[in-house]
């Protein structure tokens, strides 16, 4: 249970959560408060608009119909995830609900979801007064699609309010859960969306979520970059002077590779001497044999092995 947030105070909320703001007229003003209360809000409700087109759309939600005069929501979600504001304080977006329902988000005591309701809008307990309302351009057909930019927006959005009042995620419902009569939204899980919701408010209101994603670090090498990470360093190409590359075979790749190869082998005899030596002498060990005598012994062995790699290394 909270006093609905100012007018500034939610802005400055959803500006700290990200989210890209249009105030629309004079939405700060543009509410149905003589027609009854707004609060205390006990949660956020997410509806779809079934519409098409954002600028007709948000005409819609602004100013209503004959019958349902506006505002029907707080804001509205468009496909690009701008949130155009067009009115604050009471809303026709809720129309009437189950009391359990009220009761399991006040209480935040439901599991993945509030009791299915029993109650809709002829014979509920007014929602308008008690919730915050978005709505959310889409056909609620099931089959248009929910942008990133759009989803991660309602994301942000109810993150926003639940942060601004220490509420958890479980105080987000769709206007589904809410009334027996409703639908929406339609094309994505309230219970993915409210996972989506915690999972934000363990975070900084500034959090991106691409900020935590590691980036690629051979994202845009070419072959030509590793080539001349490669042969182009001071370590491996020898003399800088760009003319000793250019005349002296000795700094071409193709003998550098020839070198590495030789270097390989050589190391390879090496370890391999080492371990002969050691091997052999291991049966020496008790006979009276000393510390000289076994160096002598590897050195001589490591000493055969280079020999043996340079005679042959010279004719590859």
């Amino acid at each position: 249970m909270a006093q609905p947030l100012t007018a500034a105070r939610v802005i400055s909320a959803l500006r700290a959560e990200g989210v890209h703001i249009v105030e629309v007229g004079n939405w700060r003003a543009h509410n149905r408060n003589p027609k009854g209360p707004w609060g205390p809000v006990h949660g956020s409700i997410v509806h779809h608009t079934v519409t098409k087109g954002t600028a007709s759309t948000v005409r819609i939600v602004r100013d209503g119909y004959a019958d349902l005069p506006g505002p029907l929501c707080h804001g509205m979600i468009a496909k690009d995830g701008r949130v155009h504001m067009v009115g604050w304080g009471r809303a026709n977006h809720a129309g009437g609900g189950d009391p359990r329902v009220l009761e399991q988000v006040i209480a935040e005591s439901y599991g993945t979801h509030p009791t299915p309701p029993a109650k809709g809008n002829a014979n509920g307990i007014d929602g308008n007064a008690r919730f915050y309302g978005w709505e959310c351009e889409n056909l609620g057909d099931g089959k248009d699609p929910w942008p990133k930019a759009q989803y991660q927006a309602i994301v942000r959005v109810q993150a926003a309010l639940c942060r601004a009042h220490g509420w958890s995620a479980k105080s987000v419902i769709g206007h589904l859960e809410w009334s027996a009569d409703k639908v929406d939204p339609r094309g994505f899980t309230m219970v993915r969306l409210r996972t989506d919701v915690a999972e934000r408010l363990k975070h900084p209101a500034s959090w991106d979520p691409g900020s935590d994603q590691e980036e690629d670090p051979m994202a845009g090498i070419t072959k030509k970059d590793i080539f001349d990470a490669v042969w182009k360093t001071d370590a491996i190409s020898g003399p800088s002077d760009a003319a000793d590359h250019k005349t002296n075979p000795t700094w071409q790749p193709q003998s550098i590779l020839k070198d590495v190869q030789a270097r390989i082998r050589r190391m390879d005899k090496t370890l391999a001497a080492q371990s002969a030596a050691i091997t052999a002498l291991a049966g020496q060990v008790g006979t009276g044999a000393d510390t000289e005598t076994i160096v002598a012994a590897v050195q001589a062995a490591i000493k055969d092995a280079v020999i043996t790699v340079d005679i042959h290394s010279e004719g590859a």
